[in-house]
């Protein structure tokens, strides 16, 4: 396995302890946001500071790295909010059909177009992400505001991918993801501020889920994820990341006595067949498999 690929499944497990956090209620999901990145750049400035490791990029990169800091702290905050306002099984099952936006746009925007492989794999995984959760709860889905805050959320997740793949092709991890973390930081600070909502006040139990959330849930996820966007397409990033529901599920199982059924673990293995067919490098036809058989 290569460095970017092992970095990916690292940073996947590192992103799938959020969901069981959040599913906690400590702090309101605005809030948790702010912190989250907070806590990030409060670690990460300093470092790139006194190491000289800060690069500023040309002003189109430096805008557009910022630009997906914002981005991605709205992602951030409406999934929190849309978690907390229905069920965390929805708000993931809909956050994690962002594979098909990020699908769409590289199609549109990118150079690097998606592969035959990659809209099978997406497909399939997609099929093995509602077979987790259950046809029948997604079929009985809520079309109210969290419903809508999910969707959202994917399409957030979706252009932070894209932009994101565009910045990394000429700015380091370090430097993109110290202004990404900043401006996260300064956009959900002033939201939260608007709004009217609590920055203290919170249990210990709170905060230390909060400093969790910052360091290895953010800080420490997302630099090993961009370092896997950096060198691998953003498309099978994306749905690479679908793997962390299954590691959300086994995780609250453990903390949350939630329950593992057997539908969700056959769910669980059709969606990372869908994964794997996307780093499938030959094309995948019917026809050649026929041929096979018959030789």
């Amino acid at each position: 396995m290569t460095k970017p690929r092992i970095a990916l499944v690292v940073g996947i497990i590192c992103i799938s302890i959020f969901p069981v956090l959040v599913r906690l209620s400590l702090t309101p999901g605005l809030i948790s946001a702010f912190y989250r990145m907070a806590i990030a750049s409060a670690i990460i400035l300093p470092y790139v500071l006194i190491t000289r490791q800060l690069k500023i990029p040309s002003p189109k990169m430096l805008l557009l790295a910022s630009l997906c800091g914002i981005v991605f702290g709205l992602d951030v905050g409406v999934w929190n909010i849309a978690i907390q306002e229905s069920s965390a099984t929805q708000a993931t099952l809909l956050t994690n059909l962002s594979p098909v936006w990020v699908g769409i746009g590289a199609f549109l925007f990118l150079k690097d177009k998606p592969k035959r492989n990659f809209w099978i794999g997406t497909i399939i995984a997609i099929i093995g992400m509602i077979t987790l959760v259950g046809f029948q709860f997604f079929i009985n889905l809520d079309f109210d505001l969290a419903f809508f805050f999910a969707i959202l959320s994917g399409m957030l997740y979706a252009v932070y991918m894209l932009t994101s793949k565009f910045v990394l092709e000429e700015t380091d991890v370090l430097t993109f993801m110290t202004i990404s973390v900043v401006s996260s930081t300064i956009a959900l600070g002033v939201i939260s501020y608007v709004m009217g909502q609590p920055f203290s006040g919170f249990s210990n139990t709170g905060w230390f889920v909060l400093l969790i959330q910052g360091i290895v849930c953010q800080l420490l996820a997302w630099l090993l994820i961009s370092y896997a966007t950096k060198h691998m397409r953003a498309t099978r990033v994306s749905v690479s990341l679908l793997g962390q529901a299954i590691l959300a599920s086994i995780l609250a199982w453990v903390f949350l006595n939630e329950t593992i059924t057997l539908q969700m673990m056959i769910g669980g293995i059709i969606l990372l067949f869908g994964i794997r067919i996307t780093f499938y490098t030959q094309h995948i036809s019917l026809f050649r498999i026929f041929k096979k058989e018959k030789s």
